[in-house]
């Protein structure tokens, strides 16, 4: 892609606005925190205190609308207190342009690597800073600026005591990520019916995966129903590829392919039911027609065999999603207990999944470090980033860089309040390309329409103390209300935020429309240009990513294979541990490579095509495996000693085709093809000698795709 064309993209994609879904009492309840702190303040401290408290409680307000499963108080006390920490230490080496610059580097730095810990925390530390390069500039002395520190803090308390006294929807972005994963699947079941291999996205389990893991404090208040619907959602999945494939289910057409369709319709419905009552904390209504189809005997007189079973499977799997699903607030204090050990409900599935946990420990219940547990954690991730080729150490240097250079440059230019630019910068600036670009185009232009309309009401009206605080809630209430709707919209509420915040104490209207504009732009071109200069390019780590999903899928793949040589049952620890080592893998290349399409880089050995082609190959695989996983034998079931030297020549062969992959050659699988014909004359079982072809097949068409590039 070129510069040209790759400027216009994200220019579009930053001036987008989305039709999302409004949380109109989260915002109320976020503006009325911001109205407590800055009312009081103003009564009691004044102008000057009340604006340092007000982005205490705003930058809160701001932190309990990220994407953490963390409890949102937390993120309220955790956001406060680091932003109070920030401001009165910018406060102490303010008056020091060399000590000051010298904590701007190391505090920019340190808030480039805190991305090494997740957006949240990126988005927090970067705040941190570019706030603080506004509240240094409002006390007058050290106590005063301890005074401020300790306002700002407060800002973020009365945020975090809201969210315990008013909450709103409790439980509901977990609610909303298992909801997600059982609509997803419900979604795969009906295209299923149309398409046998159609795929399947594994980022909404991984969600809810994600959700599920809770603090010691969760765990005791976590919703019966959010305990055990997602593990059954990661074993139907597999019950329901297994039975619309053809290559190992009911043929492709006739009365045994029309039952299939008509049970994966029902499974449909089923799923969509749970998710509708999980996600609203309701019973679950299911449709009689449904139910029908799922309980007539006709099943077993027109399915035989392997796809048999796999109907009755997904019907006791379906039958413990629905039971799980119930909200159970009554439950006693024990029952509570004996439900978050196992993690499930009741049911043969949910039984099952119970004494799996209690022979393999690694499948127990997931918890959550708490925040003083998670400080070393997160210290040890940053630590790791500190490398070369690493792009989050390019991005701290990049922002540390930029936000120094804006600084400096705002001194130097005669407009005054010159932190504008390194400010815009920080806020701008994110490890990838098309982020930076795109947030940079986004707010030149939401700054422009803010700062233009809040200081032609502040020249026209000329609002008092008051009133410049209540415009500056409402501003606040707009931008909680619209965040999610884009970036450039959001930014014409924060601009026009800070003009009426800073303008109760006079210091709003020193400035023109022009003059913040054009520092606005100012910190964006170096945001822009320091990425041009010294950027981290994904397109040429492609190779790398796709070597690493091979390389994963091939252990999952040998995990699968060594269960038929060693029966462990379907709950075997290491077939999951590979699992989600393949599915994080696999969503590690298509976010590269969808950053990579937005980049102004050629290939360099990998086309569009390429890329593309070699990403279906590699599903295929995992699907191939999956549908294998689907039909593990039991724990004391006969073992099949061929399958031993099936994993060990999966797991052979594709770590030598990751590194032909990372080195730009083709892969070949020619010792993995010898081991498949034998495999072919020492099994019977049509099923296993199917799926270990089209596990070859698979790899063959990475190498097709890989000899193209």
């Amino acid at each position: 892609m070129s510069w040209l064309r790759a400027l216009r993209e994200t220019a579009r994609s930053g001036l987008t606005v989305e039709r999302r879904r409004l949380a109109p009492a989260i915002a109320a309840r976020g503006a009325l925190g911001l109205a407590l702190v800055v009312g009081f303040s103003l009564a009691v401290f004044g102008p000057a205190v009340a604006a340092s408290s007000a982005f205490g409680a705003f930058q809160a307000a701001i932190a309990t609308f990220q994407r953490s499963w963390r409890p949102r108080p937390t993120l309220a006390l955790a956001s406060g207190g680091s932003l109070a920490v920030s401001t009165f230490l910018g406060y102490l080496t303010g008056a020091h342009l060399l000590l000051f610059l010298a904590l701007l580097l190391l505090w920019t730095f340190l808030s480039g690597l805190a991305w090494a810990a997740g957006p949240t925390a990126g988005i927090i530390a970067s705040s941190n800073v570019a706030i603080m390069l506004v509240t240094v500039t409002l006390p007058t002395s050290v106590a005063t600026a301890a005074g401020h520190a300790v306002m700002i803090f407060a800002g973020g308390l009365v945020q975090a005591a809201l969210v315990v006294l008013l909450p709103v929807r409790p439980w509901g972005a977990q609610r909303d990520a298992l909801a997600d994963a059982l609509a997803a699947e419900a979604d795969y079941a009906r295209r299923l019916r149309h398409d046998p291999v159609a795929p399947f996205d594994p980022v909404p389990l991984m969600t809810a995966r994600s959700a599920a893991a809770v603090t010691p404090r969760q765990a005791r208040r976590r919703p019966a129903e959010l305990h055990g619907p997602r593990r059954l959602a990661e074993r139907i999945r597999p019950v329901l590829a297994s039975l619309a494939d053809p290559a190992v289910g009911a043929p492709a057409e006739g009365p045994q392919r029309d039952r299939v369709r008509e049970l994966l319709a029902a499974a449909g419905t089923v799923l969509d039911a749970a998710a509708h009552a999980i996600r609203h904390g309701k019973p679950v209504r299911l449709p009689p027609a449904a139910v029908s189809v799922l309980r007539t005997p006709d099943t077993g007189t027109i399915l035989a065999d392997r796809p048999h079973r796999a109907a009755l499977r997904l019907i006791a799997l379906l039958g413990d999603v629905v039971e799980t699903a119930e909200p159970r607030t009554e439950t006693s204090p024990g029952e509570a207990r004996t439900a978050e050990e196992a993690g499930e409900g009741a049911g043969a599935g949910a039984a099952a999944d119970a004494r799996a946990r209690a022979a393999h420990p690694s499948l127990a219940a997931r918890t959550r470090p708490t925040l003083l547990r998670l400080a070393p954690v997160v210290l040890a991730k940053m630590r790791a980033e500190v490398r070369p080729g690493s792009p989050i150490l390019r991005h701290a240097i990049r922002v540390s860089a930029v936000a120094a250079a804006g600084y400096l440059l705002g001194l130097a230019l005669p407009f005054g309040h010159g932190y504008w630019a390194p400010m815009a910068s920080v806020m701008v600036m994110r490890p990838d390309f098309s982020q930076t670009y795109a947030r940079s185009v986004a707010r030149f232009g939401g700054t422009l329409v803010g700062v233009a309309l809040a200081s032609g009401v502040v020249q026209t009206a000329h609002p008092g103390t008051y009133l410049s605080a209540a415009l500056a809630v409402l501003c606040a209430f707009g931008m909680y209300l619209l965040m999610r709707t884009g970036y450039a919209v959001s930014q014409v509420c924060v601009a026009a935020y800070v003009v009426f915040l800073l303008g109760m104490e006079g210091s709003g209207v020193t400035q023109t429309v022009r003059e913040r504009v054009l520092l606005t732009l100012l910190g964006g071109l170096l945001a822009m240009l320091s990425y041009a200069v010294y950027p981290a390019w994904e397109t040429p780590r492609l190779r790398g990513r796709l070597a690493d999903w091979l390389a994963a899928s091939g252990r999952y793949a040998a995990a699968v294979a060594a269960r038929y040589a060693d029966p462990a049952g379907p709950g075997s620890p290491d077939v999951r541990e590979a699992l989600l080592a393949a599915r994080a893998a696999r969503v590690a290349w298509h976010d590269a490579l969808g950053l990579a399409g937005h980049e102004p880089v050629r290939h360099r050995g990998l086309s569009h095509a390429a890329a593309e082609g070699a990403g279906h190959a590699l599903a295929e695989f995992g699907r191939a495996a999956m549908l294998l996983e689907a039909h593990l034998p039991e724990r004391g079931a006969p073992p099949l000693p061929a399958a031993a030297g099936l994993a060990e020549a999966l797991r052979e062969a594709t770590e030598r085709g990751a590194k032909a992959v990372r080195e730009r050659t083709v892969p070949v699988w020619d010792d993995l093809r010898e081991t498949v014909a034998a495999w072919d004359t020492e099994v019977t079982d049509p099923l296993l000698r199917k799926a270990a072809r089209l596990l070859l097949d698979a790899l063959d068409e990475l190498s097709a795709a890989l000899s193209d590039a």
